[in-house]
């Protein structure tokens, strides 16, 4: 490198954006991810040992896949090569597997090839990589957004080790906002700053996960907002919510509102208003809520406020439930909706929750009954002797598969704990079991 490119590079790197100038360095400046990253984690060792093999590293945007990246280059002897997927073709990555060669051979230096966004690399491209990643030519470190599962050729995918990023929780990003406005190298600690601590985490929270984001909004704010007559550059809520394009709703995911409003959603649900129960999903969607906890109520409503009077409510919430989970957002909402609005507008019948509510209370506050001799199991040696299914009737050997026997314990003959309602399918099963139980 000449003085020219040093200094065109230096200066470049004061005129980037504050995400990138904040960009971690080392693992001691990393934040997050706790689940693959600190102390005892197999991928710190392995950077720290300079031992990395080919990785993958896979997750929303803004969680530090780049970063990890830097972070390696930062710290191995290898010598270290930067691709985008967007835009390096075949050519480019002949190129690079070509000097990589010559270097392990003349030298005996690795290279660590890093391709940010590999998912875009078409079959060809990634297959021409493949060979001198399995010999070692060349360490793979790939990022991407998608699913490596599906998206990266599968040969690639078994030589390498997968790491899922994780959303950054919003402690973490308050982490990295507050080092960005003392940081007087690479943030604005030389600057006379004033944010309040609320401005600060609802810019953390707005930003759904992504780091990057809400320092381009803290950038954003501090270069909008004029200093007053002290020089001081004030940020208050309302500059944040400009800045993010988001409003500030008074929604904390620990907080009353937040029970609040779940307990809204799921009593709109009950009381069959899919209006209203629409609104507290789109509130609690765009508050940035989980969706599996979202989906997770759903489920719960369908069984306990719908239950047998649409036993087809539960299908759809389990099937909501499972789909959230592998689609992700926005897309989410669509699948969250159509759930909502069916329990929403499905018969009711919560007795399928008050029976089992019957049934454990007897069995915590009764004596535990003994099962009658007939329904005990008699596939054993010597289970006759005992009396032990001497007496069964086989319902299926009957007119109707029905035929009167006594199934609850002695001392509870005669009990009732599921008493259908008239709503639904469930009036079907009521009139149903009422013609049953008259014949017992």
């Amino acid at each position: 490198m000449d003085l020219f490119e040093y200094m065109r590079n230096k200066n470049l790197k004061k005129q980037s954006p504050l995400a990138s100038r904040m960009r971690p360095e080392n693992l001691e400046e990393f934040v997050g991810q706790r689940h693959i990253m600190g102390d005892g984690k197999m991928l710190t060792r392995a950077i720290k040992a300079d031992n990395i093999s080919s990785v993958i590293f896979y997750g929303p945007p803004g969680t530090g896949k780049t970063t990890l990246a830097h972070i390696i280059a930062n710290t191995t002897k290898s010598h270290f090569v930067q691709i985008n997927a967007t835009s390096a073709g075949v050519k480019e990555i002949k190129e690079v597997i070509n000097d990589a060669k010559d270097r392990l051979g003349m030298s005996g230096e690795r290279t660590i090839l890093f391709i940010d966004e590999i998912h875009r690399f078409n079959k060809s491209q990634q297959d021409a990589l493949l060979p001198d990643v399995e010999d070692g030519t060349v360490i793979l470190i790939g990022a991407t957004t998608e699913n490596p599962y599906f998206e990266v050729n599968k040969a690639l995918v078994s030589r390498s080790l997968i790491f899922e990023l994780k959303q950054l929780d919003t402690n973490d990003i308050e982490i990295l906002l507050k080092r960005a406005i003392s940081d007087k190298e690479k943030g604005y600690g030389n600057l006379n700053i004033n944010i309040d601590d609320k401005s600060i985490h609802f810019l953390a929270d707005a930003a759904n996960g992504d780091a990057r984001t809400a320092l381009n909004a803290l950038e954003l704010a501090v270069l909008s907002t004029n200093k007053d007559e002290n020089g001081t550059i004030n940020i208050d809520i309302k500059t944040a919510e400009e800045c993010i394009q988001k409003r500030a709703l008074n929604y904390e995911k620990n907080g009353d509102n937040h029970y609040d409003t779940v307990s809204a959603f799921i009593k709109s649900m009950r009381g069959s208003d899919p209006d209203a129960a629409l609104y507290y999903l789109a509130k609690m969607i765009y508050a940035g809520e989980d969706v599996r906890f979202i989906a997770r109520r759903i489920v719960i409503c369908a069984s306990e406020d719908v239950g047998n009077a649409d036993p087809h409510a539960l299908q759809v919430a389990v099937s909501a439930a499972q789909a959230v989970d592998f689609i992700g957002m926005p897309e989410s909402r669509i699948i969250l909706a159509q759930a909502v609005t069916y329990i929403s507008c499905a018969p009711k019948s919560n007795a399928s929750y008050l029976a089992i509510d019957k049934a454990l209370h007897d069995v915590r506050n009764k004596k535990i009954c003994s099962v009658p001799d007939h329904l005990k199991d008699s596939h054993y040696s010597g289970a006759s002797n005992l009396g032990h299914g001497n007496g069964y009737k086989y319902a299926h050997d009957y007119e109707g598969h029905y035929v009167k026997q006594q199934y609850l314990p002695d001392e509870l003959v005669g009990t009732i704990y599921y008493e259908p309602t008239t709503n639904g399918v469930e009036k079907k099963i009521k009139e149903s079991l009422d013609r049953l139980r008259g014949k017992r």
